[in-house]
């Protein structure tokens, strides 16, 4: 079985680092040169007594910035379940330490520069949602590991692994060059993991719900939108769906994704920018090209689109339904399905026509199971892929429903139901089933949009709350202030962690030394000084109420009209990304 090392120490000297594998019956260690940046294959009698030592709990990898090179090591993990026999770790803490002894080799402004690259890592670092798993592949389905060959299962975590969902990929590319340092390379994913001990009718069974965010075409919100020339989607996340009982295993799989073909909505100071679909690009190339890998990899599909039928969002689904159109209808079915309208007025039992009109190809595609004596007896040959405009909130209620469908079924063939029960009619099981849904709809939605979810309390409850509107309103206001002020830098901090962006020591000043132009600081301290005069002559009248109008007239004047020429410059005044040119982006 394909392992990495589990235990280790880090023991560091002036020239070296040296991990050593700690793990019962192990001699391996990791000697990485501080000067040459060469990883060499040692043992333990060579690390020297000096070392300074402390343990870690694995290796992310390295990535270089203006300083030189830096090892990320994570210093504490927790626990969160065991799938199949195998520990799942959360990591906790991180570390990242120079190779380099000291800074004095940088100017100020290289200092600076190297500063903020360090925020830049650690800021995605700090994102909550990145698991692994020593002794098991995390990165696939039960299905795509029962349906391997022999000599996959010989390969180590780090070859095997779908690179799609293995978030360090870029910063273990040194390790992966070198098969024998195989051991030492952790494949760790992003996105969410739950594991529940559940009992119905006094049986005791495993739930367990996995989401794993693709690193292609990754991002934040406005700035990563529908798909790149490779054809992969923004904001892709397969959810996993497993059911373990006295042996027997079921697996259901849905994904979300952007609308695939080629689409942007920058942010610009409004509320809600307009989406614009390029007039340049070959969508259909795009399009069949992500399709093209997902038959591959999930088989048949069916979309179900969940934007709105009017406003801005209509031009997007008019173009996926043309998309569809000229694609093979034996493997897509598209269903276009107005959430927002049907569900206004709080009428969210109108969800269920939805999953009444898929409830043919939800028996068609079925679901994975291998039963107690270890034989497959069922294959998903098709997949439910999901999406609104964020693929998050109106994406995550529909998927928690299907779900549901498909662990009715996988439940009464397993025996845990009896004939006639409803699985939503389980008290307590339902309890930990919408709460996980709703855990994953926020950590989806922290990753993507920089909150948590809307609609959470629907999926939660069954039902739409004044106090769920409530949060739905302060999250949507803080989603605002982080896509327009803040998630420039969160995607410049991305494209550097992914390897979008590398820095190289002999290049000259990254383009993080870029300054806006003086009027993009001075015209929002005008309107604010504005705007706090006109407030300041409305409490302290003047002697007329005729001078006190004529005040507040001219402060609040200047304060629209200061305003009026911010938003018309919108996306100047925006924290737009700066390591990726604007083309890499579209």
């Amino acid at each position: 079985m394909a392992t990495v090392y589990e235990r280790y120490n880090l023991h560091t000297t002036p020239e070296k680092f040296f991990i050593e594998a700690c793990d019962e019956g192990a001699d391996a260690v990791l000697a990485i040169d501080r000067v040459s940046n060469e990883m060499t294959f040692t043992v333990k009698r060579e690390v020297p007594p000096s070392a300074v030592t402390k343990p870690v709990c694995g290796v992310m990898g390295t990535i270089r910035l203006v300083a030189g090179m830096y090892l990320i090591v994570i210093t504490k993990k927790r626990n969160v379940g065991s799938l199949l026999g195998h520990a799942v770790w959360k990591m906790v803490e991180f570390e990242i330490i120079s190779y380099k002894k000291t800074v004095l080799h940088l100017t100020e402004a290289q200092s600076q520069e190297n500063k903020t690259l360090l925020s830049m890592v650690s800021n995605v670092l700090a994102t909550d949602g990145f698991y692994f798993c020593t002794d098991y592949d995390l990165t696939h389905t039960l299905q795509r590991l029962a349906n391997t060959s022999p000599d996959f299962q010989e390969m180590s975590l780090l070859e095997r692994a779908d690179p799609r969902f293995v978030w360090n990929g870029n910063l273990l590319r040194e390790l992966a060059a070198q098969p024998e340092l195989h051991k030492f390379a952790l494949p760790v994913v992003h996105g969410f993991v739950v594991m529940k001990p559940c009992r119905i009718n006094g049986k005791i069974f495993e739930w367990v719900l996995i989401s794993r965010r693709s690193c292609f075409r990754a991002g934040v919100r406005y700035y990563i939108r529908g798909i790149d020339s490779e054809g992969h989607a923004a904001n892709f996340v397969e959810t996993e769906q497993i059911v373990l009982y006295d042996g027997a295993q079921a697996s259901f799989v849905q994904t979300r994704g952007s609308m695939p073909f080629f689409w942007s909505q920058r942010p610009n100071l409004k509320y809600k920018p307009k989406p614009l679909i390029s007039t340049t690009a070959n969508h259909m190339d795009g399009f069949k090209r992500h399709f093209d890998s997902q038959f591959l990899i999930y088989g048949k599909q069916t979309i179900l689109n969940l934007v709105n039928q009017k406003g801005s969002e209509k031009p997007l689904e008019q173009t996926f339904a043309k998309m569809v159109s000229g694609a093979d209808k034996g493997m897509i079915h598209y269903i276009a399905f107005d959430f927002h309208k049907e569900c206004s007025r709080m009428r969210w039992h109108r969800l269920q026509l939805l999953v009444d009109a898929v409830t043919e190809k939800q028996d068609e595609y079925g679901y994975f199971m291998v039963n107690a004596e270890g034989k497959t007896v069922a294959q998903q040959t098709g997949t439910f892929r999901s999406n609104c405009m964020d693929c998050l909130d109106r994406t995550n209620v529909i998927q928690s429903l299907l779900a549901r469908c498909s662990l009715q079924s996988q439940l009464q063939r397993m025996g845990v139901l009896n004939v006639g029960q409803r699985v939503e009619e389980q008290a307590q099981f339902e309890r930990i089933y919408k709460n996980a849904w709703a855990d994953n709809a926020n950590a989806c939605a922290v990753q993507y949009a920089g909150t948590g979810a809307l609609k959470t309390d629907f999926t939660r409850t069954g039902k739409r709350t004044q106090m769920g509107l409530l949060m739905d309103g302060v999250n949507s206001m803080v989603r605002y202030y982080k896509n327009n002020l803040s998630d420039g830098f969160r995607q410049d901090s991305i494209d550097l962690f992914l390897g979008n962006y590398t820095v190289d020591e002999t290049d000259g000043p990254t383009p993080l030394r870029v300054q806006k132009d003086w009027k993009f600081l001075t015209l929002p301290i005008i309107m604010l000084v504005a705007f706090s005069m006109c407030i300041t002559c409305l409490l302290l009248t003047g002697d007329t109420w005729s001078e006190t109008l004529a005040y507040v007239a001219f402060w609040g004047a200047a304060g629209m009209l200061t305003a009026a020429v911010i938003m018309f410059y919108g996306t100047e005044f925006v924290d737009a990304p700066k390591l990726v040119h604007k083309e890499k982006m579209d």
